[in-house]
């Protein structure tokens, strides 16, 4: 009997209805909203265009160095004010060093969250051929049981296909939470730094 595309991946997953989360996209399979690019200006509150500051070797070097600690996602925030303190004394809480140093980690982890959104989508699109693969061999097995003289070999072969393709279709389903956790922590972690920077920025 055939099955509809959409009733065989209900059928797959009980969470497969979340690949369709974001109307404007449906290849999206995440509960958030897909926001593809982040603004930084929307998070630093201070006017500052990076380009146009006149470089400075030893504060630009203690900005990379600064940028570097706070883009590990892995270190607490909270573990890396006692630097971000350290640096803001060194430059007398001034603005635009601050702000320097934000927008270098603006830079790393807007990149690295472009990254993973466009992993995801590959990921999602790899789901949905999946699931139409093993739409097309439930509709191709039903067709030869209809047969008056069914090729059961041929019927077992795609019996087992779809098994293993609906084993690595779920085991690949259980990670999607995390993946699209991921773009939403590091927004976080922006917003988060640029708080911790603006705090101990002195404006004249």
């Amino acid at each position: 009997m055939f099955r509809p595309l959409a009733l065989s991946l209900a059928l797959l997953a009980p969470s497969l209805p979340a690949l369709a989360a974001d109307y404007s996209d449906p290849t999206w399979p995440c509960v958030q909203r897909k926001v593809e690019t982040l603004s930084p200006g929307l998070m630093w509150a201070f006017p500052l265009d990076p380009a146009a500051v006149a470089p400075d070797e030893a504060r630009d070097r203690d900005v990379r160095e600064l940028a570097g600690y706070l883009s590990l996602r892995r270190v607490p925030l909270e573990e890396l004010e006692p630097r971000v303190a350290a640096f803001a004394e060194t430059y007398a809480g001034d603005p635009e060093a601050l702000g320097l140093a934000f927008y270098t980690v603006f830079d790393t982890l807007s990149k690295r969250r472009s990254r993973i959104i466009n992993g995801i989508g590959d990921f999602s699109l790899s789901q949905i051929a999946l699931a139409e693969q093993i739409d097309a061999n439930r509709v191709a097995m039903d067709v030869q049981m209809a047969k008056d003289a069914p090729d059961f070999d041929a019927v077992d072969a795609l019996e087992e296909k779809i098994d293993w393709d609906q084993i690595i279709y779920t085991d690949r389903q259980r990670n999607i939470a995390y993946l699209c956790e991921t773009p939403t922590l590091l927004e976080r972690r922006l917003f988060g730094i640029a708080q911790m920077l603006q705090r101990v920025a002195v404006v004249e």
